[in-house]
C-alpha cells in the first residue's frame, strides 16, 4: 500500500487516510469494516457510479443529485477528519 506523505511529513493524518485500506476491505466483503476505516468510502461509490452511468442515462434531475452526492461526500470526509482529531 502507498504511504501517506502528509502523515510522514507533517505527522497527522490526511483526510484520504484510511480509503486504500477501505477499498480493501470493501474487495474483501468485509462492508461494515470498511465502513469503520472509512465512512465516506459509500458516498463516494455512489457518487461515481452516478457520474459514469449519468454520461449514457440522461435523468431530468443530473445536475442536481451529482451536487448532492458530492456535498455528502465531502460532508462525511470532513465529519470523519475532524472526528479523528477528537
Amino acid at each position: 500500500m502507498l504511504p501517506c506523505f502528509s502523515k510522514q511529513i507533517f505527522g497527522f493524518d490526511c483526510p484520504g487516510c484510511g480509503l486504500q485500506r477501505s477499498v480493501l476491505f470493501l474487495i474483501k466483503g468485509e462492508f461494515v469494516e470498511a465502513f469503520n476505516m472509512y465512512p465516506a468510502i459509500y458516498p463516494m461509490i455512489l457518487l461515481f457510479c452516478f457520474l459514469l452511468f449519468g454520461k449514457t442515462i440522461k435523468t431530468k434531475y443530473s445536475n442536481n443529485i451529482t451536487n448532492m452526492l458530492m456535498l455528502t461526500t465531502v460532508a462525511f470526509i470532513l465529519i470523519n477528519y475532524t472526528l479523528k482529531f477528537i
